[in-house]
């Protein structure tokens, strides 16, 4: 060891001990930008996991929603047709087929609001009618083995939850990153007492007991027109004739607890807990030793791990489509119970026996039905499929455990203490080939032990920090304070060539001009109704001089004003425009006054282009619009307190000018590329004919309206005919610069407010 350490000096021992400090700290402190490094490693080491064969339960299964069932509900093959919010009838055949064929639980990863009334009843046998809400609680509480499901916010009404075996939790918790990659073991939900719940009915109250809060002695209920706060005694009871009055029914209590928390468990949580037989009402909950046990009168113990908060790693072991996943279309089910309504002899009718059914959509698109979203497995991933591997988990007892920050620590420690000594003790080369080799052995051990025992070992600060970092540091110092003598040689050389050859180096690396031809959709955006504003408050700002009889620089500051005005205002609509443009994936090319440029399919490829840039000119027209309500609302009050003012003689408040947006669109083959001088400011920009067009749609729009080319509306009719249909054609135009006339069509895009029904959800 002393070899090892023999020159070690103070410096280099106070270098290494600052590095591992800052790491230390930066463990300690849980930083979002280490985290989210530290969460990328951990989902490429379970990607790499799956490909390698692991225990898993041989009894889930997935009945699946997507576009193909909601085309056969709907066409009558079934006996019936119903659109996409089905009524609970359909969902009650679905319990009745699985139970007939011995499924041991039934998951539904649907939630079912508020009861429907107005659903078409049931036919049973004979003549006789039940209500669709009715015929699914008749079957829940026939089958006793449905969990369905509960969301923040989101209870199903009694029926249901009475009739059900029990309620199952489906929130999804992202990370920071969008990301799914744990679930929280239960959440405590309040059940309100009746009295509440129904003044939070009154709308005259305007009660959100989503808000409410305890304080001291008192029950804080949140309102717009101000809170209410209502008297709690020492046992925590408020006094029912705070509401009722003398009113008071008889029989019940005149105090009572504002509300009653129940512990409702993660869907795969409850799936599991039935098949192993735990008793989720007796858990042993430990989050600050980071742990839930959960036992049975079998014998079967589970100890999950889990943070302060409760959340718990999905071990994603059973991506969808997984051969041990037992999988059906809902609609072959349904199919299956019209059979069986008619007694026909079912072959193959008990697939299901024994087996945890999770109901839930796979659609791929359609904003009612999709449930999709990011996981470790891939961007695009079957959000149901949470419910099932959580099942997996508890069900295999294999668990994602993180090492705790000891560990971590511990790990940073060693690592670099390890990467001074080999730094300090071989040669550059050789200390980095041995410093990349120990990095490369640990990535290697830490994908082994998660492969073999789901322990997530942190790579990030261990090696990235501690390790590269001491590497670096060390290696900095002995260049700098070593190599002194060479780098004065080096730097004798270096004067003998001239700045220019330097220069001339340096600049190689420069981008060439040059273009592409690319398909694009470009926009052209004008603020309407800005050269009159313009004018307009410059002849009151010259008004306001001549009268005030204002000179030099006080003259100058009134125009400076009247200047700085415009510019927020016009700014405050384009800004609406140019954000728009952004969140729907566009290129934001220019502003051109008081025009924006932008367009869809460069720099990288679009398909959709067209689509894209037709749905952000609609948002951006509906934002303008909003935008001018809103403006209006203000004047309509500016003009009452300027009767006020002018009554007493002070100056008036100016009213805000309304300003709107004409729009151009048109899609066609472009030049695009890097425009502008090698040495100075470059933009990438799109040229030619197709841009010219769009730009003369736009001269003809108008105000607040959006016109379209032939050729984009053609886009639009293959990929989104629904889109499609709200353009309206027009007359063909002669525009300047086009040498034969163009069809123009224009997008309709004001909102049209309609009542709907409430509808079921699925997610």
């Amino acid at each position: 060891m002393k070899a090892w350490l023999k020159g070690f000096g103070r410096v280099p021992v106070l270098i290494v001990g600052t590095v591992l400090l800052l790491v230390c700290l930066l463990r300690l402190e849980h930083l979002d930008f280490f985290e989210r490094l530290e969460q990328i490693t951990y989902d490429m080491r379970l990607r790499k996991a799956n490909v390698f064969p692991s225990p898993l339960a041989t009894n889930l299964g997935f009945v699946w929603i997507n576009e193909e069932s909601i085309k056969t509900v709907q066409n009558r093959s079934l006996g019936y047709s119903f659109g996409l919010y089905w009524p609970r009838q359909v969902y009650a055949r679905v319990v009745n087929e699985l139970a007939a064929q011995g499924a041991r639980m039934v998951a539904f990863d649907v939630l079912f609001g508020d009861l429907r009334p107005d659903q078409p009843p049931v036919q049973l046998s004979g003549s006789r009618l039940m209500e669709s809400d009715d015929y699914f609680a008749s079957e829940l509480r026939r089958s006793s083995n449905v969990v369905i499901a509960m969301s923040q916010g989101l209870v199903p009404p009694p029926l249901f939850a009475t009739n059900a075996f029990a309620l199952g939790d489906i929130s999804t918790d992202r990370d920071a990153d969008g990301v799914l990659r744990r679930v929280r073991l239960f959440r405590n939900y309040r059940d309100w007492h009746p009295v509440l719940l129904k003044a939070q009915a009154d709308p005259e109250l305007g009660i959100d007991l989503r808000e409410a809060r305890i304080e001291t002695n008192s029950l804080v209920l949140s309102r717009l027109i101000g809170d209410i706060s209502v008297p709690l005694d020492a046992q925590g009871n408020f006094s029912l004739a705070d509401f009722l009055g003398s009113k008071i029914p008889s029989g019940m209590a005149a105090t009572a607890r504002p509300f009653t928390e129940r512990r409702i468990w993660h869907m795969g949580v409850v799936m599991a807990a039935f098949d192993l037989g735990l008793d989720l009402d007796k858990a042993f909950v430990e989050l600050e030793k980071g742990r839930v046990t959960l036992t049975g009168t079998n014998g079967v113990t589970r100890v999950i791990p889990v943070d302060s908060s409760g959340y718990f790693y999905i071990n994603w072991r059973m991506p969808p489509n997984h051969p041990s996943l037992m999988q059906e279309g809902i609609h072959g089910l349904l199919s299956q119970n019209r059979d069986r309504w008619k007694e026909v002899d079912l072959a193959g009718g008990s697939r299901w026996k024994g087996r945890l059914a999770v109901v839930g959509s796979s659609a791929v698109v359609g904003n009612d039905l999709t449930d999709r979203g990011s996981t470790p497995l891939d961007s695009e991933t079957i959000l149901v499929s949470k419910h099932w591997n959580v099942a997996n988990s508890i069900i295999t007892g294999r668990f994602i455990r993180r090492s705790s920050v000891l560990v971590d620590l511990c790990l940073i420690i060693v690592l670099g203490i390890a990467a001074a000594l080999l730094t300090w003790r071989f040669r550059a080369m050789a200390a980095f080939g041995l410093v990349a080799g120990l990095a490369i052995a640990y990535l290697v051990t830490s994908l082994l032990v998660f492969m073999w025992a789901g322990y997530w070992m942190a790579i990030v600060l261990p090696v990235g920090g501690a390790l590269v970092m001491t590497y670096i540091c060390l290696v900095t110092w002995r260049a700098i304070f070593e190599q002194a003598e060479q780098r004065r040689v080096k730097s004798i050389f270096s004067k003998m060539v001239s700045p220019k050859i330097v220069s001339e180096l340096l600049s190689a690396g420069h981008l060439n001009l040059g273009g592409a031809r690319r398909e694009v959709t470009v926009l052209f955006a004008d603020v309407r109704g800005f050269t009159e504003l313009t004018d307009v408050t410059q002849d009151q700002v010259a008004e306001l001089v001549r009268v005030n009889n204002l000179k030099g620089a006080e003259a100058e500051a009134a125009f400076d004003d009247q200047a700085r005005e415009t510019l927020a205002t016009v700014n405050e609509y384009l800004g609406l425009v140019a954000d728009t443009i952004i969140r729907h994936d566009g290129t934001l090319d220019k502003f051109i006054g008081d025009c924006v440029m932008a367009f869809w399919g460069a720099p990288t490829s679009n398909p959709r282009h067209a689509v894209q840039c037709v749905r952000a000119a609609i948002e951006a027209q509906r934002a303008v619009h909003r935008l001018n309500c809103d403006r209006r609302v203000e004047n309509d009050q500016r003009k009452q307190e300027n009767e006020r003012l002018a009554a007493a003689g002070r100056p008036l408040l100016p009213l805000l000018p309304i300003l709107l947006l004409g729009t151009g669109i048109n899609s066609g083959m472009a030049t695009a590329g890097l425009m502008g001088s090698k040495a100075e400011t470059r933009n990438y920009t799109v040229f030619g004919r197709e841009v010219n067009l769009a730009s003369r749609l736009e001269s003809l729009s108008g105000r607040g309206r959006v016109f379209l080319s032939e050729g984009t509306y053609n886009h639009l009719k293959a990929l989104e005919p629904e889109l499609a249909k709200i353009c309206v054609e027009h007359p063909a135009v002669n525009v300047k610069g086009i040498r034969s006339a163009v069809k123009v069509y224009e997008a309709q895009w004001m909102e049209v407010s309609s009542n709907s029904a409430t509808a079921d959800a699925v997610v």
